[in-house]
């Protein structure tokens, strides 16, 4: 049974990558990097400048705290074991077409998350929330296609990307000698779940204090590792380097075998890991209590730089160094650790399960916290105190199940369901784009003068009903 669904699950998503998905995030990011004049590199530093902005009500999500949800779900259990599963798979080269979805997506992420400020909605309690699903109804007028979209969602990160991270987290013990691959998943499933469940019937906000803290220590622990490994393996790096390079434009190897090639896999593992261009982040981004747009569009440019340019090429650089040899046996956790053995021995290992049980755990929230909003959104109201109880349980049991899957079924899932919100969204980005573009326009304008900016949809335009801006 799950050889067949693994099949068709297969067959739909190669449709969808080739070549659909891989045009569609080129020709976008490309699209809106010219249109917004190089955002990823004019504002880079405006975009760490309105990061640290606080919000008019304490009681609100910041910039930051927005910011910090979407990185828990972008930098995660991707970030080690699809880095590794990229260049064992695709090779050296799977690591500039990260670069590329990362650089080019930040212009996209800018887009998408800008939107959602613009058409967010506010609740009861004076908070916000929105996403693609609302600019897809308010923006494009198709309740219909925010629906879609919302299941989808739901399905990628409930579903396809929660089984995946406690895949890909148990798997990260099996270079232990107490590691049994019969009852060990089982036991690291169950404990993942009792926790997961902990954390999500308390709510939101207790998921946005939560990545607060873990994601930013996390990441830095990381990186800072990682860094005393390259410099280890310093005299490595300049071949790795012409390695990445050299193989990223081996065409004829590439259009050979397209569908494991290192551009494929770099286009997979880089939207699994940043996801810009999905719609995912724009979810999180609605919820910042910010005076214009624009600034949570820039903030979200920013995550995408510190997934993927930062964290992911940490990773690599870390691996690659190492002088092990990437091979398809080794992909995933078992490369990562092996690579880690030879540079720091024993504590290698140790340090990248640790590493990836926070990943895990940092993402398992961060996914979870935008099915709320695309329940709340296709229902027409908040769910009921009892329906919230029932999905969070199955929820819960999801994660548990995840951690039983082979890899081929976990990454096939995950894949499929994260190109069809590519597919959803990106058109729509496209066809709503001109409002970002004014937004940052006026954005622009109100900075050259020396203030700081705030948004009346009637400055540029803007003919909706607004909840926020009019």
């Amino acid at each position: 049974m799950l050889n067949v669904l693994n099949t068709i699950i297969t067959t739909v998503s190669d449709f969808l990558y080739t070549p659909w998905v891989p045009v569609f995030l080129i020709a976008a990011g490309l699209y809106f990097t010219v249109r917004t004049g190089l955002i990823q590199f004019r504002l880079f530093g405006e975009s760490i400048r309105v990061v640290s902005e606080k919000p008019t009500d304490s009681n609100n999500i910041s910039s930051f705290g927005a910011l910090m949800v979407s990185t828990a779900s972008r930098v995660g259990t991707g970030n080690i074991v699809g880095v590794s599963t990229a260049i064992c798979v695709g090779g050296y080269g799977a690591v500039f077409w990260m670069w590329v979805t990362a650089i080019l997506g930040g212009a996209s992420a800018f887009i998408e998350s800008t939107l959602a400020q613009i058409y967010k909605r506010r609740d009861k309690d004076g908070t916000s929330y929105g996403g693609p699903s609302y600019y897809m109804e308010s923006g494009l007028g198709q309740r219909w296609l925010g629906v879609v979209f919302a299941v989808v969602l739901i399905l990628t990160y409930a579903v396809g990307y929660n089984m995946l991270a406690a895949y890909n987290l148990q798997s990260s013990f099996s270079s232990f000698s107490f590691y049994d691959a019969t009852s060990t998943p089982l036991v690291i499933g169950i404990v993942l779940a009792i926790l997961f469940a902990l954390c999500i019937l308390g709510g939101a906000k207790r998921l946005s204090n939560i990545t607060g803290i873990l994601v930013p220590a996390m990441g830095l622990i990381y990186i800072l590792v990682a860094i005393v490994v390259v410099v280890l393996n310093m005299e490595h790096i300049p071949t790795v380097f012409s390695r990445i390079f050299t193989d990223a434009f081996d065409f004829q190897a590439i259009f050979g075998g397209f569908a494991g090639s290192c551009m494929m896999q770099g286009f997979k593992r880089g939207l699994y890991s940043n996801e810009a261009g999905m719609g995912s982040a724009p979810n999180a981004a609605a919820t910042a209590d910010v005076s214009h747009p624009a600034k949570q569009g820039l903030v979200q440019m920013l995550s995408v730089f510190i997934d993927t340019i930062l964290v992911c090429t940490a990773t690599a650089l870390m691996c690659l160094s190492s002088g092990v040899v990437p091979t398809e046996a080794l992909q995933g956790a078992p490369y990562v650790q092996q690579t880690m053995s030879v540079s720091l021995g024993s504590f290698g290992p140790i340090f990248i399960a640790i590493s990836m049980c926070l990943f895990a755990f940092t993402t398992l929230i961060g996914n979870y916290y935008y099915c709320e909003g695309c329940l709340k959104y296709i229902l027409k109201r908040s769910p009921g105190k009892r329906f919230m109880t029932g999905f969070r349980l199955a929820a819960t049991v999801i994660v548990a199940l995840g951690a039983l899957l082979n890899a081929g079924l976990a990454w096939n899932t995950a894949d499929l369901f994260q190109a069809i919100m590519v597919v959803l969204n990106i058109p729509t980005i496209l066809l709503l784009g001109n409002t970002s573009l004014k937004a940052l326009k006026d954005y622009n304008l109100q900075r050259k003068e020396g203030k700081d900016p705030t948004f009346k949809a009637a400055d540029i335009g803007l003919k909706q009903e607004t909840d926020y801006w009019n």
